[in-house]
């Protein structure tokens, strides 16, 4: 009987795969270098000595729609089924710095995440969970300063110190010319305001996590797996530099950086991809910045799948899909894992949907012994070959970066990352249309004819719950002293034309309850506006 014929595989990255490794593929490796002890440097097999053995990852559902008080009960119900931390979603209107009575915010108030206009509002949305002891992350970016003036002084109401202060604010601006596009206003002061939040926080809220780069975003909009790491080590790179700048050491800062990272695709890139990035940014923060202490050269991320994965064919699917995506993020030594959902490819998810996503990560870390042992991995033939080949492979695209485009702000500033990412997602798409990418239930084992949303619950939009937001918004307006809150503007205005820190100023304008149109509104005055640089 004759053998089939050999198929080529190659991976997203470009990376060519042999049918079978060995001992030769690794001869090159050395394992006190290159691998090391799981909480040492350089961290490629986890950033802890027992990793989930001494405490599993942390658990987030992305969770955020309607009125403050909707998203108050959904973040209730994921806590009383065992989620020990939040992930906060946002409307469109409040990313864009726009209140809900704009014109302009008219259709999408809570559409994709809660409203929020004031302070009021952040009041209501945590009202009864104790940030002593929940974590929050806020998928928040271009008017983070303004949210997390909120969160502190909400924090601070319930009777939690500034020091004890815990969560992150997303605030990966860069990330946001390249890959979702809710920027506001140009590149320079809109970093500038990303080095006055990790600088505040640095100096006065030491366990808050001011920044968490997205590599995700770029990731769904088309990057490669080695590119997703590269950019997002290039941004960060470019963020801690600003911060140098003010006269911080790296380690006074730098361990407060965190990243949300993208799965999908290839379940060994995927893991490959990860252990090879906690390698890199070690050796990017001891070598290139001079990083002494352990915790700042430690990769910390949340993960656990990756939307541009989910199929809106036979949606079904999408749960195995999560589950994987979910083993990936455990195999990959994750920190925290926000599981997307098997609707997402088509709505808010609903609460059937987001406990699944939860129970799936229970499962894994209660059930089936991926909290038994670190980096089980570690020591396979394959797995060691590809962690090298995707470092080798992430410290030349962040080479290109800075050769060919003049660095990644420059980069983004000129439009120059956005084409490559562009590029290459039109060649995934091609790869797709061809067959030469499997999505199953896609270009492949498709059953044509059939209705796939047919067993997906829908998220309504409710036009009550516009009409709650604006009468509350109308009553905030009429309640609070309209010369404080003018004072608060003028400081806000003053001091990003200065170029001192905005943080002061905007803990005093949203305790004013300012709104977040009318602080947006005095920054584009100061900063100007964002435009899309023309690319062809």
């Amino acid at each position: 009987m004759s053998e089939k014929k050999n198929r080529e595989v190659i991976l997203e990255s470009g990376i060519p795969i042999k049918p079978v490794y060995g001992p030769d593929d690794i001869a090159q490796m050395n394992v006190a270098r290159d691998l090391g002890k799981p909480g040492e440097f350089p961290f490629t097999r986890g950033i802890h000595p027992l990793m989930y053995r001494a405490r599993p990852w942390t658990m987030r559902q992305y969770a955020g729609f309607g009125t403050p008080q909707d998203t108050n009960g959904r973040f209730k119900f994921l806590i009383e089924h065992g989620q020990n931390a939040l992930n906060v979603a946002f409307d469109l209107p409040t990313q864009m710095g726009l209140d809900s009575d704009d014109p302009r915010a008219e259709g999408e108030i809570g559409r994709v995440g809660m409203a929020i206009d004031s302070l009021r509002d952040m009041q209501v949305a945590f009202d009864g969970i104790p940030l002593d002891k929940v974590s929050v992350s806020m998928t928040i970016n271009a008017v983070t300063p303004i949210i997390l003036a909120m969160y502190i002084t909400v924090a601070e109401q319930q009777g939690v110190l500034l020091t004890e202060v815990r969560g992150t604010t997303q605030n990966d601006i860069l990330k946001e010319y390249v890959g979702r596009g809710a920027w506001i206003f140009p590149v320079e002061p809109a970093i500038r305001m990303i080095a006055d939040t990790m600088e505040f926080c640095a100096r006065s809220v030491p366990k808050y996590y001011p920044v968490s780069v997205c590599g995700y975003h770029i990731r769904e909009s088309g990057a490669t797996p080695v590119q997703e790491i590269a950019y997002a080590f290039c941004i960060a790179r470019a963020y801690i530099e600003r911060v140098i700048a003010r006269g911080l050491n790296v380690d006074e800062f730098a361990g407060r950086l965190s990243f949300n990272f993208d799965i999908f695709g290839n379940l060994w890139e995927q893991v490959a991809k990860f252990r090879a990035a906690r390698r890199v940014w070690a050796k990017l923060l001891r070598d290139e910045f001079g990083a002494q202490n352990p915790d700042t050269m430690q990769m910390k991320m949340i993960a656990g799948g990756g939307g541009g994965g989910l199929t809106i064919e036979e949606p079904e699917n999408n749960i195995v899909r999560g589950a994987y995506y979910a083993l990936i993020s455990a195999l990959s030594g994750a920190q925290t894992m926000a599981l997307c959902c098997f609707d997402e490819a088509y709505t808010i998810p609903s609460e059937k949907a987001s406990l699944i996503s939860l129970r799936t990560m229970q499962i894994l870390a209660d059930e089936m012994g991926l909290s038994d042992t670190v980096d089980p991995l570690a020591g396979s033939y394959y797995i060691e070959w590809l962690t090298n080949e995707m470092e080798a492979r992430i410290v030349a695209e962040m080479k290109r970066v800075d050769t060919e485009m003049g660095g990644v702000v420059n980069g983004v500033s000129k439009g120059l990352v956005q084409a490559e990412v562009a590029r290459q997602a039109l060649l995934y798409e091609q790869k797709i249309q061809r067959g030469e990418m499997v999505k199953v239930g896609v270009n492949k084992y498709r059953v044509e004819g059939e209705r796939a949303s047919q067993d997906v619950e829908l998220h309504q939009y409710k036009p009550e719950a516009t009409e709650e937001q604006l009468r509350r918004l109308a009553q905030v307006k009429a309640e609070r002293d309209a010369s404080a809150v003018q004072a608060a503007l003028n400081r806000v205005r003053a001091d990003a034309t200065a170029g001192v820190n905005i943080m002061p100023a905007m803990l005093q304008a949203v305790r004013a309850y300012a709104t977040v149109g009318e602080i947006t509104g005095v920054l584009k005055e100061v900063f100007g506006e964002f435009r899309e640089p023309v690319r062809w």
